[in-house]
Order: structure tokens, then C-alpha cells, then sequence
């Protein structure tokens, strides 16, 4: 044999021990995912590596190699893979195996993209974002509202590939009910892309929910009665948070209509119409976060005229007792001015009168200010 091609199967040989390296991590557990990990207990990327025939989940110790050979022997079933957070070299093997576009690989390990639909040959690679609810005793000018990650899923004739990023939107029960709904799985890997968009959809009607109750607490504070002291920095941590969960559910819109509509070669024409319902949902949520962003403005407008309201109150009030201190004041200021000459100035009962001639205008003016709604 000559020396290229030795160099050619030991090269070979190292792709296949990396795959099966792989392959082995993702055999030991294949149900690691169904407790909600933040990062595989098995000490890599790979969460989850089943095979699924007839919308039945196999058994046996099938690695990954020969679990994607298998199938495409049979040209029945597909592969589905889980991964989270996977780096460039643990992706690098999967990537060659599944001839993955190495633009999608890039996205899929790094991750921070928009939600979006995109084709590679008879490969098609979606972009989901997920949002997690943070709960929190109060809402403060700081709380965190709204968490963010990212599922990259990869959908070929034959696999399933699904990149999780962030410390929620495990997969698990997405899986679990699949499996527990053959004929739907039965429909090949498309039927997994449109279980995970209809999950992530329904995690935001939820978290739209939650958010909506501090939204509804917010605005009972500031129309209190004392809602011009509520703290605005409450309202707009809201907007900001509101701002990022917008970021998430608003470009998702485009792709899904995509999957409704645009023929796909990995997406059969009985799974668009189940996308045209998540779309459905998909809308609701965006209406829902626009009008909660309007809510929000009004909410803020509405604070910051109570509190121009409250400052020419208290302006009417400092200025009211101004002018009744400004009676006595004013007495006092004249008589003690040491004149020899003026009138009552020797008489016994001339400071008693002057004591009583002060309170008696300030009582009027007090009682004058107080009719008008001034004190």
C-alpha cells in the first residue's frame, strides 16, 4: 500500500474513534436529558442519542456510527442527538458525519442568533429562542424578569440534532411526549422541529402570563393613593426585560410562517399544518407584547403626571403657609423697629391686641387657603 494511502485510513481510523468516542458518552445514559440538566451529567456535550423506528424508541448499544448506518441501510427511522453547549471539537466529528454546512456549525456552537429558517442542500438548520420566567420575592429596579437561551435543531431525512444553549428549555419532556404519541413521531424528524417550536411557543405564552402579574402589580401601585412615591425604576426594569423577551418571540414569526408555507424537502407537507398552529400561537404572543409595551408607556406617563401633580401640591401648600407666616412676620417687623412714637406703643393692653390682631389674620387667611383646597 503506498504511503498516501496509509496516511488516507489512518485518518479514516481517527474520525471513526473520534465519532465513536462520542458515541459512547451518548450510550451509557440515553435518558439523561429527561431530568432537566443545565450541563450532561456524562461530563460532555452530548445529552441524548436514541434511535426511533415506526415512531417507536429503540433499545440496544447501538453507538451513533452504527445507529446512523443502520438507518440509512434501512432508509427507515432517524437518529435523533442532543447536545448542549457543545465546543467547536466535540462538534467537529458530528459535523462530518451528518455533513453539516459549516456556517450552521458555526452558529450552532457559538450561538447569540436571531431566530430564523435557513436551507443547506436537503439539510434545514432553525434557530429558536427559549425564555424562562426568573422568579423574584419583589420586583426591584433591578430584579431580572426574563431569561433567554437558544435550541439550534439540524433536520435531515434521516437525524435530528438539537444544540441547546443556557440553564433552561431541556428537551426532555418535548421528548417524552413525542414518545408517548407514536403515530405523530411516526411522521419522521420534521414532527421533532415541530414538537420543539410548539414547546418554545408555549413557554412564552407562559412566562407572557407571569409577566403580565408584575405588569398588573406595578400598575396598582402607582394609581394608590400615594402612587406618585412608587419607584419608576420598577417600570422601566419591566420595559427593559419586556424589551429583551421581544428581541426573543418577534423574529421567530417570519421563520414559522416559513415552515407553514415554503416548501422544505425535510418538512412534508402534513407537518405544515401543524406549524400554521403554532404560528397562530406565535401571533398571540406578539400581540400580547405589544400591548404590554403600550401598557408599560401609558403606566409610565401616568406616574410621572401623578408626580407633577404631587409637586404643585406641595408647592400650593409651602406657599400657602408662606403667606400666613408672613402675617405675623410682618407685625412683629414693624414694631420692632424702635420708634418712640407709635401708636399703642405705651398702652397696657397693646401687645395682647397686636398678639390677637395677628392670630385673627392668620386664621382668615388659613381658613381663606383651605376653602380654595390649598391646605
Amino acid at each position: 500500500m503506498s504511503m498516501a494511502g496509509n496516511l488516507r485510513r489512518v485518518g479514516s481510523l481517527r474520525k471513526v474513534g473520534g465519532l465513536r468516542r462520542v458515541a459512547r458518552l451518548a450510550r451509557r445514559r440515553p435518558r439523561v436529558d429527561l431530568s432537566h440538566p443545565a450541563r450532561s451529567p456524562l461530563g460532555s456535550a452530548v445529552v441524548n442519542c436514541v434511535t426511533y423506528r415506526d415512531g417507536r424508541r429503540e433499545t440496544g448499544g447501538r453507538d451513533l456510527v452504527e445507529a446512523v448506518r443502520a438507518v440509512r441501510k434501512a432508509d427507515d427511522g432517524f437518529v435523533w442527538l442532543g447536545l448542549h453547549e457543545p465546543s467547536e471539537l466535540e462538534f467537529a466529528d458530528i459535523a462530518e458525519l451528518f455533513d453539516l454546512h459549516p456556517l450552521a456549525v458555526e452558529d450552532a456552537v457559538h450561538a447569540h442568533q436571531r431566530p430564523k429558517v435557513e436551507r443547506y442542500g436537503t439539510t434545514l438548520f432553525a434557530v429558536l429562542k427559549t425564555v424562562c420566567y426568573v422568579e423574584h420575592a419583589e420586583l426591584t429596579a433591578t430584579s431580572e424578569v426574563v431569561d433567554t437561551g437558544e435550541i439550534m435543531v439540524f433536520v435531515g431525512h434521516d437525524f435530528v440534532i438539537t444544540v441547546r444553549h443556557g440553564r433552561h428549555g431541556s428537551l426532555g419532556p418535548v421528548r417524552e411526549s413525542l414518545e408517548a404519541n407514536a403515530e405523530q413521531l411516526a411522521k419522521g424528524p420534521a414532527a421533532v422541529l415541530h414538537a420543539i417550536a410548539d414547546s418554545v411557543v408555549d413557554d412564552y405564552l407562559t412566562v407572557i402570563d407571569e409577566v403580565q402579574a408584575d405588569i398588573d402589580e406595578v400598575e396598582t401601585e402607582v394609581f394608590a393613593r400615594n402612587g406618585a412615591r412608587t419607584d419608576p425604576g420598577r417600570i422601566y426594569q419591566l420595559k427593559r426585560e419586556l424589551l429583551e423577551l421581544k428581541r426573543a418571540v418577534a423574529p421567530l414569526s417570519r421563520p414559522v410562517l416559513e415552515l407553514a408555507g415554503r416548501p422544505f424537502p425535510a418538512v412534508p407537507p402534513e407537518i405544515q399544518a401543524y406549524f400554521r398552529d403554532v404560528s397562530d400561537h406565535l401571533l398571540r404572543a406578539v400581540e400580547q407584547i405589544a400591548a404590554f409595551d403600550e401598557l408599560l408607556n401609558s403606566i409610565l406617563q401616568a406616574h410621572l403626571a401623578q408626580v407633577t401633580v404631587a409637586q404643585n401640591e406641595d408647592m400650593r401648600k409651602i406657599t400657602a403657609w408662606a403667606a400666613i407666616v408672613a402675617v405675623p412676620t410682618m407685625g412683629c417687623g414693624i414694631y420692632g423697629m424702635n420708634f418712640d412714637h407709635m401708636p399703642e406703643l405705651h398702652w397696657r393692653f397693646g401687645y395682647p391686641l397686636m398678639l390677637s390682631v395677628i392670630a385673627g389674620i392668620c386664621f382668615v387667611v388659613y381658613r381663606g387657603f383651605k376653602r380654595n383646597g390649598w391646605l
